[in-house]
């Protein structure tokens, strides 16, 4: 070949791989997650957007939020974090081959006493099957091993379809997933916000398979990835060495990602927990028998009635922010709760604080609060923007498309906000809230 034409070739071939190196990044977005997920490391981290600066735009005015904890007193002392144990012990297993420790008589009771029930200083319940979940699939996999309690045998292929119709999905709630065990199975679950540590023990020393939902880092080779929301299985507890044990559908109970060391679960500190915890406003989903419902009553309390659970909420939230005022998920869940008291202008000006301090670009990902109180408060423009951020590269969030076809509606598109909502139903199908929006809406 001609030494002209081996140098055009050259440039050409030079040229074409500048082009699709600069436009790879590009590529990968548009490609699903899961498959990104098989390529190599610094190939996958091209593709996503985690570059620890928060995605979520901050607010353009200055946001005074110190209303919002008016009259709220000063704490008069700052809580002692509980120090992580170096080698926690597994707490002792409540089965006949366990000699050295017996099992503690739990009889649930379906009359609730409204007495506290006492419960062991550590505490294992058995009969979980531990799953690794396939791509994105947490709640799924996490439901079928909870429901393994109860020797359900589910995998997370059979819960999935209900949860996540499309596999793209990238969050499924609480309330979902306590949906998907009413409606499905045998069993009951209820979904609760405001837990703490002492209920989450007592539900696992009473037999009371428990979910909680939480913010992680992800370790080890997944450190890139930067925050997501995840879903834990709390299976054990000991209050010698401050510590739970979990089961983890994502990193198992190993050093290596993908692999279980062990069958007791993952160690998680008293300290770690509450801290990861409170980023969902402490959320958790409880399973359990009918005929324990009283018995689940007493141990939830107050919290079982929805009108005392968000007060308690607002007030344990206000209390936190005068201690932590600079906590954006803070000012998130204080958010939340006003938006279950339909106090909108207040979640609004919560919302705005947090965005202002700075959320992990992946929070629109798992809760919707601030597109309803910006909805509620005619901030539809707000709620359009946060939708495309959030939508962008990731067109995997039906309650984005529906807030933003509501807010398309309101501000006079009907066209654009029909076709919103006709691929939030698309995506989603057994998504309620969008196929009644989308009746509502002439052609």
């Amino acid at each position: 070949m001609p030494k002209r034409r081996l140098a055009i070739l050259a440039i050409v071939l030079a040229l074409f791989s500048v082009l699709f190196f600069w436009q790879l990044p590009t590529l990968l977005k548009a490609m699903p997650s899961r498959y990104v997920a098989r390529l190599p490391e610094p190939v996958q981290a091209l593709g996503e957007r985690g570059d620890g600066v928060p995605l979520l735009p901050t607010v353009a005015a200055p946001v005074d939020a110190a209303v919002l904890l008016a009259g709220v007193a000063e704490p008069t002392a700052v809580p002692t974090l509980i120090p992580e144990p170096a080698t926690p012990t597994p707490p002792p297993v409540n089965d006949q081959a366990n000699t050295a420790v017996p099992p503690p008589t739990l009889t649930p009771t379906a009359v609730p006493t409204n007495t506290p029930l006492p419960i062991p200083a550590s505490f294992r319940l058995n009969g979980f099957v531990h799953q690794f979940q396939t791509w994105n699939n947490c709640g799924p996999a996490t439901i079928a091993m909870a429901l393994s309690y109860y020797d359900m045998g589910l995998d997370q292929a059979e819960t999935a379809p209900y949860l996540k119709p499309n596999p793209e999905d990238r969050n499924v709630s609480p309330y979902q997933m306590a949906a998907y065990v009413n409606e499905q199975t045998p069993y009951s679950a209820i979904d609760r916000t405001n837990g703490d540590l002492e209920t989450i023990k007592r539900l696992v020393a009473n037999g009371f398979p428990t979910i909680i939902e939480l913010g992680i880092e992800p370790p080890g080779e997944f450190k890139w990835l930067g925050w997501y929301g995840h879903y834990l299985l709390v299976v054990a507890y000991d209050d010698a060495s401050e510590t739970f044990w979990v089961y983890d559908s994502w990193f198992g109970t190993s050093e290596v990602p993908m692999e279980n060391a062990t069958t007791d679960g993952r160690t998680l500190s008293y300290a770690d927990a509450d801290l990861q915890w409170r980023q969902f406003n402490r959320n958790y989903i409880t399973l359990y028998r009918p005929e324990e419902a009283g018995l689940l009553a007493d141990i939830i309390g107050e919290d079982m009635d929805d009108a005392a659970m968000w007060q308690n909420s607002l007030a344990r939230t206000r209390s936190e922010l005068q201690r932590e005022p600079k906590d954006a998920f803070l000012w998130f869940n204080l958010g939340t709760v006003y938006n279950a008291l339909g106090q909108y202008e207040e979640a609004a000006t919560a919302f705005d604080q947090a965005r202002s301090i700075g959320l992990p670009w992946r929070m629109l990902w798992y809760q919707f609060g601030p597109y309803e109180a910006y909805y509620q408060t005619g901030r539809y423009e707000d709620i359009i923007t946060l939708a495309d951020v959030t939508l962008k590269d990731r067109p995997y969030f039906e309650e984005a498309y529906y807030y933003k076809g509501l807010a398309l509606s309101a501000l006079g598109d009907p066209a654009a906000a029909r076709q919103n909502l006709e691929k939030a139903v698309n995506f989603n199908p057994i998504f309620q809230p969008a196929a009644t929006a989308l009746a509502t809406i002439g052609e």
